[in-house]
């Protein structure tokens, strides 16, 4: 991936848990709706906010966020 790919976000806000893990690695790329579960900020990402995205995801306790690309 070179440095202006960009890569598509989405969560699964069905799946998720509302453990909130993702606002704090990723507070650019993902929020919590009102009621506590993830809703994504910016659907498409690079560089750092990828890095970001793709670590969020791998953290997310009910794999509920899809980083592609």
């Amino acid at each position: 991936m070179s440095g202006n790919e960009q890569a598509a976000v989405t969560a699964d806000p069905d799946v998720c848990v509302g453990s909130g893990n993702c606002t704090f690695v990723a507070p650019s790329v993902f929020g919590l709706d009102d009621e506590g579960t993830v809703t994504v900020l910016r659907e498409r990402v690079g560089g750092t906010e990828r890095d970001a995205a793709v670590a969020a995801a791998a953290g997310c306790p009910a794999a509920a966020i899809i980083v592609a690309g």
